[in-house]
């Protein structure tokens, strides 16, 4: 995200500073069908520093597009766990076989 100009910051000021009542809403129609929107789509969940132990070629395979590999690894568990947390259950936490590997 870049930085904002000193006048982007003067204005948010000024915008921050007015009560509710005292913003003019008229240019700005209302929305009433939500059918388009999307949930979640600005929602950043809060950032943990962790440490994993990951096999080798799985680390390779992930830094091979380059920059953003710790994203990319962060979107595939996401996937992973939204499919099986709908699989199996929102309440129920199963424990995954563990798959033995050469």
């Amino acid at each position: 995200m870049r930085k904002l100009t000193k006048e982007q910051k003067r204005d948010l000021q000024a915008i921050a500073a007015k009560r509710d009542r005292d913003i003019d809403f008229s240019d700005a129609p209302p929305v009433l069908d939500w059918s388009g929107a999307e949930i979640g789509k600005f929602y950043r969940p809060a950032k943990k520093p962790v440490t994993m132990r990951l096999d080798s070629d799985i680390i390779d395979w992930l830094k091979a597009d380059g920059r953003g590999y710790q994203t990319k690894a962060n979107w595939l568990l996401r996937h992973a766990m939204l499919y099986f947390t709908k699989r199996n259950g929102l309440n129920k936490r199963k424990r995954a076989p563990r798959v033995a590997h050469p």
